[in-house]
């Protein structure tokens, strides 16, 4: 006789908003944190502040994250006031895309 299933809609969202989604949610932030941090740009001997880029990652995770709020996140950001300018480039310094290649090779080792 065949196996039968009936998904609980009510089930699958609190599978997605429980304590152990989202600590597998950061387990792959923490992943990709750590891939960041080893691949991200120091600067040179001309930069009044090496380093700081490469200390910036942060990790933060929700229980009801998303666009709609129904479903435990992690999110890797870089709270460096220039971030956004070694991520995409500007027209002097081309873009180096850390947290995009953090999150193709993080999520190839997980």
């Amino acid at each position: 006789m065949a196996a039968r299933f009936k998904m609980s809609h009510k089930g699958v969202g609190e599978l997605l908003r429980s304590e152990m989604v989202r600590a597998e949610m950061v387990r792959r932030a923490e992943l990709i944190k750590s891939v960041a941090e080893s691949i991200a740009p120091v600067g040179g001997a001309g930069d009044p502040h090496p380093g700081h880029y490469k200390e910036s990652f942060r990790v933060s995770s929700r229980l009801r994250g998303g666009r709609r709020k129904n479903r435990a996140t992690a999110t890797v950001r870089n709270t460096s006031y220039y971030a956004r300018w070694v991520e995409y480039g500007t027209e002097k310094v081309p873009a180096h895309h850390v947290l995009l290649r953090a999150a193709q090779i993080g999520g190839r080792n997980q």
